[in-house]
């Protein structure tokens, strides 16, 4: 893993988040449109609110190590995200942050331990479980999926595409779901048969890392 074209850089980082800002504004309608089904409808307004105000802050951040970027991203998205999605990825965010402060640059190793963290601090504040209908539901797999290829000696590009093979399955398997948490868990059993917002939008999460960090 010496060579460093096999590093994500902080370069990468701000493209990542770019990139992924630009999939929730194109997603925009699609993912309100899942949430109007089992929740309150805003999640892709929300989500596109809140980063299209990361995106003006970047430009003051982009000088600083990875963590202080994340922990913008995360502490822009507390502050403009309405409904839960705001807490729970600002969460993810800052939890990422605190694995990356001074790091210029990642290893695999490194991305793991930083979505690792976004996730327990998911599983902290929003107390869902694998299964319950969540975002958790893209994010767990794409993870374990980033742990399989580093112990199969994966380059980075190879693990980057595993996991956003793995949050698309992860997406995919929360339709059949009955909802245990967050707004869509008072439809109860009418709540399966829809595809999660917050799963979907994690995907994306993992599709553009997969695209511009390698």
């Amino acid at each position: 893993m010496g060579d460093k074209n096999m590093n994500i850089t902080r370069d990468k980082i701000i493209t990542w988040i770019e990139a992924f800002s630009a999939a929730i504004a194109e997603n925009k309608v699609y993912l309100t449109d899942l949430d109007s089904a089992i929740g309150d409808g805003d999640h892709g307004v929300n989500m596109d609110r809140g980063f299209q105000a990361v995106l003006t802050k970047l430009p003051s951040v982009s000088n600083q190590d990875i963590g202080a970027i994340l922990k913008v991203v995360g502490m822009t998205l507390v502050s403009t995200v309405g409904g839960a999605s705001g807490p729970l990825y600002g969460t993810f965010f800052i939890q990422m942050a605190r694995k990356t402060n001074g790091k210029l640059e990642l290893t695999l190793d490194d991305w793991i331990a930083t979505i690792e963290s976004g996730l327990d601090g998911v599983i902290r504040r929003g107390k869902a479980n694998p299964g319950d209908k969540t975002m958790i539901d893209s994010i767990l797999p794409a993870l374990e999926a980033l742990k399989t290829a580093a112990g199969n000696d994966k380059s980075l590009a190879e693990a980057l595409s595993a996991s956003a093979q793995a949050a698309h399955q992860g997406m995919e398997d929360t339709i059949p779901l009955v909802a245990k948490r967050g707004r869509a868990s008072y439809l109860g059993e009418r709540s399966a048969g829809h595809q999660d917002p917050g799963a979907t939008s994690s995907y994306l999460l993992f599709k553009t890392a997969a695209e511009v960090l390698p």
